[in-house]
């Protein structure tokens, strides 16, 4: 059984409960949130060490009812971001967010097709079950469907670090959106005073420019001063490539799929700069911000 969280009704301010906390979004949804001087709670895996091992922490699994009953008690919002590609373990999440009664704040796809009857890969596919879910339970929630988000190309880095060459499954271009822009999207609906703006509604987070891989490495190479270039892997190379690297099957294929079956979009919104009064960043500022984690290993000898 999980801890028990200390009671959090005694002080003033929301409370507010983020689920994959521990991941790129996460972790900036909650430096923003105590920056507002909110009440953070997070649902992880593991405990942590650093400066965030100092907010409140339900260690646990989402899926597991216990732990999630006992990070929901006292929290006025929740940032619900779903980590797997199937839906059945959230109607256990679904009950406890029914009976705990939170405002509700969920993390979806701008690459929802919502004229079709099935989605073009499992990863947008969850998303919409997911959506379709909340809603059917009555829990009203906000959905931000965000872009693809600009930390993905964190994944670069092991081959940044040794050579000037990414080489990877491609995506269709799309206009690609700052981790840190949804974040502060996200935090101003967690924190909104009144929720009945709010409730439901469904906004669409993108970033200013339309993007491929291949425009995302040459503005990272920009930002690096080195002429990085882009390599699509097939599809077979790709997969022995990702599964060599440890990641779970199943979630190779979905991210496969999405690879070879999600079409581009053109879609560019101004619904950032609605919830938070500032214009959407460019790839390029992020990948300035985040140069240092791609610098060559060093070859002292």
């Amino acid at each position: 059984m999980p801890d028990t969280p200390r009671p959090t009704g005694t002080h003033d301010g929301p409370s507010v409960l983020v689920t994959g906390a521990a991941g790129n979004l996460g972790r900036e949804v909650v430096d923003r949130l105590l920056a507002q001087g909110a009440r953070v709670r997070r649902l992880v895996h593991r405990p942590t060490t650093g400066p965030r091992s100092a907010v409140e922490s339900v260690v646990g699994d989402l899926t597991d009812p216990a732990v999630f009953r006992a990070a929901l008690q006292g929290v006025d919002a929740v940032l619900l971001i779903w980590p797997l590609l199937d839906t059945d373990p959230a109607h256990h999440v679904v009950a406890e967010l029914i009976a705990a009664a939170p405002r509700v704040v969920y993390v979806s796809s701008t690459a929802i097709d919502d004229g079709a009857a099935r989605q073009s890969d499992p990863i947008v596919q969850v998303h919409v079950d997911m959506e379709v879910l909340l809603r059917e339970a009555g829990l009203r929630p906000v959905v931000l469907r965000s872009d693809t988000m600009a930390s993905n190309a964190r994944g670069w880095g092991a081959q940044l670090r040794v050579g000037d060459l990414i080489a990877g499954p491609d995506m269709a271009r799309t206009a690609v959106v700052d981790e840190r822009d949804v974040a502060d999207a996200a935090v101003t609906v967690l924190l909104a005073p009144d929720r009945t703006q709010l409730d439901p509604k469904t906004y669409l987070l993108t970033g200013p420019e339309v993007l491929d891989r291949g425009d995302q490495v040459a503005r990272l190479g920009a930002a690096l001063r080195r002429p990085l270039s882009f390599r699509p892997l097939p599809v077979d190379l790709a997969r022995s490539r990702m599964l060599a690297d440890g990641r779970p099957e199943r979630l190779v294929e979905a991210l496969l799929a999405a690879s070879v079956r999600r079409p581009e979009s053109h879609l560019i919104t101004d619904h950032v700069e609605r919830l938070t009064g500032t214009p959407a960043g460019t790839f390029a500022r992020w990948a300035v911000d985040h140069a240092g984690g791609f610098r060559r290993e060093s070859s002292d000898s």
